[in-house]
C-alpha cells in the first residue's frame, strides 16, 4: 500500500513510499482510509517537536485522524463490521493514517455521521475531541460562562466555538477581520481582531482556549478570573501532566522549571493551568457524531489534497492561513458504505 512516510526528523516533505499492509490484532479493525487532516501535531511530530512526549521508530508514517471503510474485523469485535463507514483519531504510538489502509482499535473509533462525506468526517476526530476535552472535560462550562478561544478561524476554533455554544457558554475569540464573518456563523459573541485589537483588554473571563503558546498564553492570566482554567495545547506540559502520563521523574522535573512561569501566573490569579494532550476516544466521538447528525456542530474543510499532492498540503498548512481543516484525500468511496 502507499503511505506519506518520514525517514528522519525534520526530514523536509514527507515521501510517498510503498510499505505492507498493517496486521491487525484481536481488538482491531482494518480501515480502507478514504480520507485523513493533516493537524499542527503532524508537522510538529515531523520536526521532531514531540520528543520528549513520544518516542517514534524510523520510518515513520503520519497521520492522526481519519476517515474511512471497515474491511476486516478482529475475532474480538463486536460493534463494528466489515462494510461500516468510521471515523476516528488513533493512539498516539500507532498514528499512520496518511495511508491507504490503517489498523486501529476499536476503542477509538465510531460510525461516520451520516450527514458527512468522508472528507468532512476526516475533519472532526482530532479537533472534536481536543475541543470536547478542553471545554467538557476540563473547564466544566456552566451555561453564561465566559471563554475566549483563540485563533477562530482555525481548525480547533472553527468546532471549539460550536461546542462552546451548545454548553451555554458567551464565546469570545480572535482572528483576522476577513474571518469574522466565518466565526460569527458558528456562534462567536465577540470577535476581536488581533491585528488591530488586543484581548487583554477582556476581564474577568471563566475560561481561555489556547491554541497559541508563548507570549499569547501568558497573556490570558490577564483577563482570568479566580476559580477560572486557561487550557493549553500549544505551551508547556506541567509536572502534573508529566506524573499523569507516567513519564520518569527527571522528565518531570524538567517540565517542572520549564512551566514554572506558567504556574506562577495561574497561582497569582488563583486560577487553574492545564497542559492538554488529547486521549482518542471512540465513546467521546460518537457523542460527537449525535451533535453533528443532530445540526448543532459542523466541520469547515478549507481545501481538499489528493494523497500525491502531500508535499504542497504540507507546505499550504505550515503557512498557518487555513480556515478550518486541510483534508488530504487518499481513496474514492467505495459501495456500499453506511
Amino acid at each position: 500500500m502507499k503511505a506519506a512516510r518520514i525517514n528522519r526528523y525534520k526530514q523536509a516533505v514527507p515521501t510517498i513510499e510503498e510499505i505492507p499492509m498493517p496486521d491487525i490484532g484481536e481488538e482491531d479493525v482494518l480501515v480502507k482510509v478514504l480520507a485523513a487532516s493533516i493537524n499542527p501535531i503532524d508537522l510538529k511530530t515531523k520536526d521532531g517537536g514531540l520528543r520528549m512526549l513520544l518516542n517514534y521508530q524510523m520510518p515513520l508514517t503520519l497521520g492522526s485522524d481519519f476517515a474511512g471503510v471497515i474491511v476486516q474485523a478482529g475475532r474480538h469485535v463486536q460493534k463494528f463490521q466489515p462494510g461500516d463507514a468510521v471515523y476516528g483519531r488513533v493512539q498516539k504510538n500507532r498514528i499512520g493514517t496518511f495511508a491507504e489502509y490503517l489498523a486501529v482499535s476499536q476503542k477509538d473509533i465510531a460510525f461516520k455521521p451520516k450527514n458527512l462525506s468522508f472528507e468532512e468526517a476526516a475533519a472532526i476526530p482530532l479537533v472534536g475531541l481536543t475541543s470536547y476535552q478542553a471545554l467538557h472535560d476540563i473547564m466544566l462550562i456552566q451555561p453564561n460562562q465566559k471563554v475566549l478561544i483563540q485563533a477562530g478561524s482555525g481548525g480547533i476554533g472553527t468546532i471549539a466555538i460550536q461546542i462552546a455554544k451548545n454548553l451555554g457558554a458567551f464565546v469570545a475569540t480572535t482572528t483576522s477581520q476577513k474571518n469574522t464573518a466565518l466565526v460569527r456563523s458558528l456562534g462567536a459573541d465577540l470577535v476581536i481582531d488581533y491585528k488591530t485589537e488586543d484581548f487583554t483588554d477582556l476581564k474577568d473571563y471563566d475560561h481561555v482556549f489556547d491554541t497559541q503558546g508563548g507570549q499569547t498564553l501568558a497573556d490570558a492570566f490577564k483577563i482570568i478570573k479566580a476559580g477560572g482554567n486557561v487550557v493549553t495545547i500549544s505551551g508547556l506540559p506541567t509536572a502534573q501532566f508529566a506524573k499523569e502520563a507516567g513519564l520518569p521523574l527527571w522528565k518531570r522535573g524538567l517540565f517542572a522549571i520549564a512551566s514554572r512561569r506558567l504556574t506562577n501566573l495561574a497561582k497569582k490569579r488563583a486560577a487553574s493551568y492545564t497542559f492538554l494532550f488529547m486521549k482518542p476516544s471512540g465513546q467521546q466521538l460518537q457523542l460527537l457524531t449525535e451533535m453533528i447528525e443532530q445540526g448543532q456542530i459542523k466541520p469547515i474543510v478549507d481545501r481538499i489534497f489528493p494523497l500525491a499532492a502531500i508535499q504542497e498540503a504540507f507546505a499550504y498548512s505550515k503557512a498557518g492561513h487555513a480556515r478550518g481543516k486541510i483534508i488530504l484525500k487518499i481513496a474514492d468511496e467505495v459501495e456500499k458504505t453506511s
